[in-house]
């Protein structure tokens, strides 16, 4: 099986059991795919999902079983987690995994944050606390493999002086995820890459144009950076079966709202209900044919996409997996 190094696969572990979760990304490796970004949540969706295990436990098994790239999509260092904490993790599994792990990054949702019981701030600060964070991270992982000890006094976070005694030769890359102009921008000036997912073309370049502003002020080639979309799409047999998915497994993706306030998958629950197949047009593809999927995945690798990882919202993966390996991934043109 040839493999297509720009397409993985996205171990969404609020639908499976990690056991599950980690045999299906060796599978669809042995198929074509190559890489896995893995699914960080404390609770799911909404509870017809089902699960939410722990990521970095399922991060090192999935590093033991496949042999592409593999992260976190995405981790948010700034509530349920100190900074130097998500920085420890990170380095181990680079440590244990050279040149294959990298870490992804957000400034979090409720449904997950919340349940250390802290206050819940606004957009803004989240945000600026997630960028203190890739701060600490920065230091670290620099003075760790420099030697030193390193500490930090800022706005939101303290650290006592200290370094990571386990590092990898080289640091994991820092992916920070947004659909936002205005923190597309500071990651390019402070990350080593841009994750977001599917949206209007216009959208995204407008967020790749200002990605890209932000690492030429910063005086980094933008070319140097990674850009990775995580892709949601419904496949089925047929068009109904594949609807019927949508619909149950994953009707968060039909709501055109905000979620990042939301605390409780069954508050989400009952919004689910209010949604309407009309509600994905234009957010994510629900078809049978495999050539409409291939279609709307090669536009964004027309895009510019470095890595696409893709999100079959159905429990058919494996035969989603055996379809997209004959028919999608060879055809994409990159």
């Amino acid at each position: 099986m040839t493999t297509s190094s720009n397409i993985g696969y996205a171990a969404m572990l609020e639908q499976f059991h990690p056991t599950e979760a980690v045999a299906l990304a060796a599978y669809a490796e042995e198929r074509g795919f190559s890489g896995v970004m893995a699914a960080d949540h404390f609770q799911p969706w909404v509870p017809a999902q089902g699960q939410s295990s722990f990521v970095w436990n399922v991060l090192a098994a999935v590093g033991e079983r496949t042999r592409g790239g593999f992260g976190p999509g995405v981790t948010t260092p700034t509530f349920r987690w100190h900074p130097a904490m998500v920085a420890q993790a990170s380095a181990t599994l680079a440590a244990m995994y050279p040149g294959r792990h990298w870490l992804g990054l957000g400034s979090g949702e409720a449904l997950n944050e919340h349940i250390v019981g802290g206050y819940w701030p606004e957009v803004p600060e989240r945000i600026n606390r997630m960028f203190e964070a890739i701060d600490i991270i920065t230091k670290l992982f620099t003075a760790s493999l420099a030697g030193r000890d390193v500490r930090h006094n800022g706005q939101y976070y303290k650290m006592e002086s200290t370094r990571l005694w386990t590092m990898p030769e080289v640091p994991p890359e820092i992916h920070v995820a947004t659909a936002g102009p205005v923190t597309a921008k500071r990651a390019g000036k402070h990350a080593d890459g841009l994750i977001t997912v599917g949206a209007p073309l216009e959208k995204i370049e407008s967020l790749f144009e200002r990605f890209h502003a932000g690492a030429a002020e910063a005086g980094k080639d933008p070319a140097t950076l990674k850009k990775v979309l995580q892709l949601h799409l419904s496949w089925a047999d047929t068009d109904e079966a594949a609807l019927a998915n949508a619909m149950t497994e994953w009707p968060n993706g039909g709501m055109k709202f905000p979620k990042g306030d939301i605390r409780s998958p069954f508050e989400l629950e009952q919004m689910a209900k209010l949604v309407r197949p009309e509600d994905f047009e234009g957010r994510m593809v629900i078809s049978a044919d495999p050539d409409v999927h291939r279609a709307q995945i090669q536009r964004f690798v027309d895009l510019g996409f470095d890595t696409i990882y893709l999100h079959n919202v159905g429990r058919n993966q494996r035969e989603w997996i055996d379809e997209f390996s004959r028919s999608v991934l060879p055809a994409l043109r990159w």
